[in-house]
């Protein structure tokens, strides 16, 4: 027999006929693979093009101008930065309803620094630095006080919001000065007609799934949201994770709030009010469920993108405001049958 006829023994397959070689998933293929494993972000995107096509049918002048997109983009980085770290908790079970009280909160130490005439960088950190402390004492209240976290959180928004508005008595601040430091060049200019904020936002997108995903925390979290007996039995410190996902909503906010008062140069005390409804329609509908143990980043990141673009498209479509609401619902009802639909196949 000659070599070229000769089975490879190197190769377990070889010499073996078709029929008999070891049987493979159709799941298997990569791309089959990457539909499976990605199948919440992926219909999140399916309806945020069915939107956009609809839109782009109904006013086609408005949306295919730039001028729609960067007026979104401008915006729609502070809404990111609170609906991915919320991810994080909604997977470990938990709610957080105080955010928007702290993005208030942690700006106000913001625009305090700021006034007093110190750099802004220092604005940052200090503002940084109330988002850790605010989230780590939300966090305690829940993990270490026994509380309900909807109850809880809900309680924080209340308190702090009212203590803003107790001190500053519904007065607002102006910071035209802004303008003019290195921090609004870095954190909100634009770069050929684009947000910066817009890039800062993506990066944050990016590093927040790769924690979720590839971290040895984001495993921890999705364990915990799953089951915290067996996490404990694992060696998990279940608190500490728990604690720790309120931390990072609060490093969250804060960012969300100090990018608020850089991009429209201008305090309020009731900034981040809006952000409530909004921030947690487009965690659910992005495909994170409500019972714990699964989610995702990026569906969160494209379920922000998709609930910002209803109130501009609605009106833009030639709709009143009044349709705005109605059509908010819709999009998250169907969104949220369809990951239904999808999740209870792999939950």
């Amino acid at each position: 027999m000659s070599k070229t006829m000769e089975p490879d023994l190197h190769e377990p397959s070889a010499g073996i006929p078709s029929s008999q070689k070891e049987w493979r998933h159709p799941s298997d293929h990569w791309m089959r693979g990457f539909i499976l494993d990605n199948r919440a972000s992926l219909g999140t995107l399916g309806v945020f093009i069915i939107m956009m096509a609809v839109f782009i049918v109904a006013n086609p002048t408005v949306f295919t101008t730039w001028y729609l997109y960067r007026s979104v983009l401008t915006t729609l980085p502070v809404a990111l930065f609170v609906v991915v770290p919320l991810v994080f908790v909604v997977t470990c079970g938990e709610i957080d309803l105080s955010f928007p009280a702290t993005m208030g909160f942690a700006s106000w130490v913001f625009a305090l620094v700021v006034q007093a005439g110190y750099d802004p960088f220092l604005g940052i950190a200090a503002a940084l630095v109330t988002g850790m402390l605010l989230g780590f004492l939300v966090g305690s209240l829940v993990v270490y006080g026994g509380l309900s976290s909807l109850i809880a959180t809900l309680g924080m928004n209340f308190l702090l919001r009212g203590l803003i508005q107790i001190i500053n008595e519904g007065k607002s601040m102006a910071f035209t000065s802004l303008a003019d430091s290195w921090a609004y060049t870095i954190f909100s200019s634009q770069v050929l007609g684009i947000p910066v904020q817009i890039f800062w936002a993506i990066g944050f997108v990016v590093l927040s799934a790769m924690l979720y995903n590839r971290h040895r925390f984001g495993a921890q979290v999705r364990v915990v949201g799953d089951n915290p007996d067996s996490a404990q039995q694992m060696g998990i410190d279940v608190k500490r994770v728990r604690v720790k996902v309120f931390v990072f909503v609060g490093i969250g906010a804060a960012i969300a709030g100090t990018f608020s008062v850089m991009i429209n140069f201008t305090w309020w005390p009731t900034a981040g009010d809006g952000y409530l409804l909004p921030v947690l329609a487009s965690v659910f509908v992005g495909g994170t469920p409500t019972w714990g143990g699964i989610g995702t980043v990026v569906g969160g990141a494209i379920g922000a993108v998709t609930v910002s673009f209803i109130q501009t498209g609605v009106v833009a479509a030639g709709l009143s405001g009044f349709y705005v609401q109605f059509f908010n619902g819709l999009i998250i009802i169907l969104s949220l049958l369809g990951h239904k639909w999808n999740q209870a196949r792999y939950r």
